[in-house]
């Protein structure tokens, strides 16, 4: 308890900013939803042909997973918080709609009757009857929506949107547990306050708690008021947090979801900030190569660290090679050529692909190169990070290479499959050859015996319209070529995944040794 409230009171800065993005985020996509959701569920009670599409179509929207949601909205709007409040809106929709919809239609016919034949037109019997009688069930959605929309929206760190996810996120790829508490607890306080104050709010409004003294009419007014403007300078105090000032010159830097990317990220960022006078803006932690690469070619980042075999493989689409001037020549120009991408100097270091296992699996089976485990692999269970599986320089063409056919493939993104390893849970992981987390849980990496990985060396990629506008961005960033080596890169891994030392600070150490800043 005592190392988790060092680690608050040493990072209580960045938690407060990022609870201050998460709430601007949800508050916001709660009010768009409740602006959208209510209207729909009047329009549908008035229209029951129009019921059963829009229903359905919200119902559809629910059950499309969020990160496959987010997946296609970052194409045609770009990362940032536009695509997490677009998501969260969408979500919110079915509960405050379905509520709405059915609160209006369920109300008795004799007491429309009545308003009917007391001379009420339908827009005074919609204001003066059914709305407050179907109040409650329209808060209750609201209320369903808006703790919802808290959850929800820690997935808006896998696209550069910040809030309290960034920490959960940060936290399982360096399995550091008092990062992912430092996120999910303030989260659920988040969302039960929440829950508290939109209940409060439903109990003053409500129709009943007015029909009791007619002489409350006036406070009940009052509190709306008082309610509504809370929740406006909640916002308001929460946006002044969360944004920044776009003064000057400013370019985006962006890194993908794991130690070392973030490591890099701020490593290009210190170099900008300290070799030129132009404003940057990180934005770390986006997720994997397709949302990384997709932010560059829309214009949502304008650099970060990417691999010349992802560049190859996952990118380009081509068979791998294993020869590293080649796939650093021919990615470099196509990039050029198809995308307006310029590749800049190679960092230094090859974070190719790797498998490995615990060192008792290693000693039962004399397993020492991946042809060895072939022999074996049915016997095991493989726990891989989500993408690997999928890639064809991943698990796909290793399969084919060298005819592995393991029991299960049990995917486990991040840090989680270290551990998920470590407890037995699974005997084969893939890791990265400068993985600091190898060290640390003194895992065998098997020898790549047919050479199948093709070479990983890191290079800084920059959009070509950007190093037109800023020239100096070239020389400032090739400063770091060569730099870093293999040992250099797990060494500096190894600090953040296991000594739980900040991506930022290990970052401007080293420039600061190398003589760089």
């Amino acid at each position: 308890m005592g190392d988790f409230y060092n680690y608050l009171s040493s990072n209580y800065e960045q938690i407060i900013n990022l609870l201050g993005q998460h709430i601007y985020l949800s508050i916001i996509s709660v009010l768009i939803a409740v602006i959208i959701g209510i209207p729909l569920g009047i329009l549908i009670s008035r229209e029951p042909k129009l019921s059963k599409p829009i229903i359905g179509t919200t119902n559809v929207i629910q059950a499309v997973p969020s990160l496959a949601l987010l997946g296609f909205l970052i194409p045609f709007i770009g990362i940032g918080s536009a695509p997490a409040i677009v998501m969260v809106v969408l979500y919110s929709l079915l509960p405050i709609v379905k509520n709405t919809y059915t609160g209006l239609t369920n109300i008795d016919a004799d007491i429309l009757e009545a308003a009917k034949g007391i001379g009420l037109t339908k827009s005074q019997t919609m204001k003066k009857v059914q709305l407050p009688l179907a109040f409650p069930m329209i808060m209750a959605g609201i209320r369903i929506s808006a703790v919802t929309a808290v959850g929800l929206m820690t997935i808006a760190a896998f696209v550069g949107a910040g809030g309290l996810g960034y920490l959960v996120f940060s936290g399982v790829q360096t399995v550091d547990n008092y990062m992912i508490l430092a996120g999910a607890i303030p989260a659920c306080i988040l969302a039960l306050l929440i829950d508290f104050v939109v209940g409060k709010l439903e109990t003053s409004f409500s129709y009943t708690n007015k029909r009791k003294s007619a002489t409350k009419t006036g406070k009940t007014i009052k509190r709306l008021v008082i309610g509504f403007t809370s929740i406006i300078i909640l916002a308001a105090g929460a946006f002044t947090v969360y944004s920044k000032t776009s003064a000057g010159d400013k370019i985006v830097i962006g890194s993908k979801n794991f130690s070392e990317q973030l490591i890099l990220g701020h490593m290009l960022a210190d170099l900008v900030e300290y070799k030129t006078d132009i404003e940057v803006e990180r934005k770390m932690n986006l997720g994997g190569s397709q949302v990384a690469f997709s932010a560059i070619k829309n214009g949502d980042v304008d650099l970060y660290v990417e691999y010349t075999g992802t560049g190859l493989v996952n990118i380009l689409k081509q068979s791998p090679q294993s020869d590293p001037d080649q796939v650093y020549d021919y990615v470099k120009k196509e990039f050029k050529n198809k995308y307006g991408i310029d590749m800049l100097k190679p960092l230094g270091f090859n974070n190719t692909y790797a498998l490995a296992v615990r060192q008792d699996t290693a000693q039962q089976y004399q397993l020492n190169t991946i042809s060895d485990l072939a022999k074996v692999s049915e016997n095991m269970i493989m726990g891989p990070t989500i993408e690997f599986p999928n890639r064809d320089d991943g698990l796909i063409g290793l399969s084919e290479t060298y005819n592995l056919q393991f029991k299960d493939v049990q995917a486990v993104d991040g840090g989680l499959r270290y551990t998920a390893l470590d407890n037995h849970k699974s005997d084969v992981i893939d890791a990265f050859s400068t993985d600091g987390l190898l060290e640390e849980f003194g895992l065998k990496v098997l020898e790549d015996d047919k050479n199948f990985f093709p070479p990983y060396y890191a290079v800084p990629i920059v959009k070509e319209e950007t190093l037109k506008e800023h020239p100096e961005l070239k020389e400032a960033l090739n400063s770091l070529a060569g730099k870093l080596t293999d040992e250099k890169m797990r060494k500096l891994n190894y600090k953040v995944d296991s000594l739980k030392q900040s991506p930022r600070k290990v970052a401007t150490e080293f420039l600061k040794e190398e003589g760089l800043l």
